[in-house]
């Protein structure tokens, strides 16, 4: 949904098998939503930390990657229990790297920079429709009142759909992939967007329809968190998971303004077919009718 990615293979002259690698061409505005060298910078350290493929080479708009063999996942993956506790355990990895550079929460500033950035491309009557003048106080209140001394800050994906986790069949080894929106972050967070991705299948016949019908329950959201907390080796008490379930789930507020300005960003500046703007109706409609039962009155 921002990059047009290629398959490359071709024949070795003594006989190997084929050569094949990934190619990655950016999408068009894709430089709004982040710094591409900071991405690279990052691409390369994951790289180091034997988290995702290779970088073997770049060009002037996108870059070579080391193919994976291994098939990524669709949306239904995700409700299978083992494959999601396994994402669980991977996500619990991914937020304990140590990644160079500053370590502060990053969400808040990019939600403000991003709503900066669609007022900007929007007419007023569009603003007024997806109430982005409203959106200032709505990012301060989410900040001050989700912000608070126990939660834990690590390195976060915070674009975990389904897209971007790949698996090999036999090792049952899980990969993380497309760092374009990685950054510091409360782990909740990162968290509450996988579980908001779970109402999304991008490869239906209407992919830009979200079902939230099939969010996941609060069984499945606990048993995701106890996974992922136990996945550090020590069994977590009930009030841990339950803390950090409670958290993600006021974070998911987050996720739709994440969601619904990138939606509208993106339908200003990309080309690929999808009905950005639609998607991000949705995210819009999901914050406004959720945020009294998460946050109150």
């Amino acid at each position: 949904m921002t990059n047009k990615v290629y398959q490359i293979n071709w024949p070795t002259k003594n006989g190997d098998p084929h050569r094949k690698v990934l190619v990655r061409v950016y999408g068009e505005g894709v430089e709004l939503f982040f710094n591409r060298d900071d991405e690279i910078k990052t691409f390369e350290c994951m790289s180091t930390h034997g988290q995702g493929p290779k970088l073997l080479g770049r060009f002037q708009d996108g870059r070579v990657e080391e193919f994976i063999h291994a098939r990524t996942l669709s949306a239904p993956d995700l409700r299978d229990q083992e494959i999601s506790s396994l994402i669980a355990a991977k996500m619990r990895e991914f937020h304990s790297l140590e990644i160079p550079g500053p370590k502060d929460v990053f969400l808040w500033q990019r939600l403000r920079a991003w709503l900066g950035l669609a007022k900007k491309l929007y007419s007023a009557e569009d603003a007024k429709e997806f109430q982005l003048d409203t959106l200032e106080d709505e990012i301060r209140l989410l900040e001050q009142e989700l912000s608070c001394d126990h939660q834990e800050i690590g390195f976060c994906h915070n674009d975990l759909q389904y897209g971007n986790i790949m698996m090999d069949e036999e090792t049952r080894a899980v990969t993380l992939i497309d760092y374009e929106y990685a950054s510091y972050n409360p782990v909740a967070f990162d968290i509450a967007n996988h579980f908001c991705e779970m109402a999304a299948n991008y490869n239906a016949e209407t992919p830009h329809v979200l079902d939230y019908s099939v969010y996941p329950d609060p069984g499945e959201r606990w048993r995701f968190v106890y996974n992922y907390l136990m996945s550090s080796g020590n069994e977590p008490s009930d009030a841990e998971v339950e803390q950090l379930v409670n958290d993600s789930e006021k974070y998911t507020l987050a996720s739709h303004l994440f969601g619904g300005l990138w939606g509208i960003i993106s339908g200003h500046v990309n080309k690929i077919d999808f009905d950005y703007m639609e998607y991000a109706r949705q995210r819009f409609e999901q914050y406004w009718s959720r945020k009294p039962l998460l946050m109150g009155s």
